[in-house]
């Protein structure tokens, strides 16, 4: 069942061959399908709350776990997320740092695929926040967007982020401000205090 999850984990990257050497040098199967299964909505989430462009979330997660796959026997088990999230950021980085050497854009993403109970405009409204959001982000420089995405969106505390992102608390808090102020320059919300 390990063996299976860890296929499917993996089966997804452009690079076939190192996926299937990654599976063979796989010292525990069974923690990295858990791993795999805990985190990886939440290193899609981050890594696009993180500016990567939409097209390319899924590789920069599959690149997440699959160095997680080669590095799995030098994670401690109370260390996973904060592993998990080093490696996003710096993975997420280099995304958007190839992003921008393009000149081609990527074909537009795939619509949402309607839910149950939720109409058409619904939808649309939902679209138009996400984009909305995904603009204020990208006015956020990096090292205030992780600490902004991880409080705000993700629901982790101070001391949480200071754990995962190896800051001082003070250095979280100072950043974690700063981000607020920007992004509510950004959405107009300042100035209605």
């Amino acid at each position: 069942m390990a063996r299976t999850l860890l296929c499917g984990a993996l089966m997804f990257t452009s690079e076939p061959a190192l996926a299937a050497a990654a599976l063979r040098e796989v010292a525990d199967p069974a923690r990295f399908a858990r791993l795999f299964g805990d985190y990886y909505p939440w290193v899609w989430r981050t890594l696009r709350r993180l500016g990567v462009h939409p097209g390319a979330v899924d590789d920069a997660a599959q690149h997440v776990f699959l160095t997680a796959s080669q590095r799995l026997h030098d994670i401690a088990p109370e260390k996973e997320q904060s592993f998990l999230m080093g490696v996003a950021v710096r993975t997420a980085s280099n995304a958007r740092r190839t992003q921008s050497r393009r000149r081609e854009e990527p074909s537009p993403d795939k619509e949402p695929m309607a839910e149950p109970g939720r109409s058409p405009e619904d939808l649309l409204e939902w679209k138009q926040r996400r984009e909305k959001l995904d603009e204020w982000l990208s006015a956020l420089s990096v090292e205030l967007r992780g600490p902004f995405v991880l409080f705000e969106l993700e629901g982790l505390t101070i001391a949480e982020i200071s754990e995962l992102c190896e800051l001082p608390i003070g250095t979280v808090k100072t950043r974690l401000r700063r981000a607020r102020a920007i992004f509510l320059e950004a959405t107009g919300a300042g100035s209605a205090r």
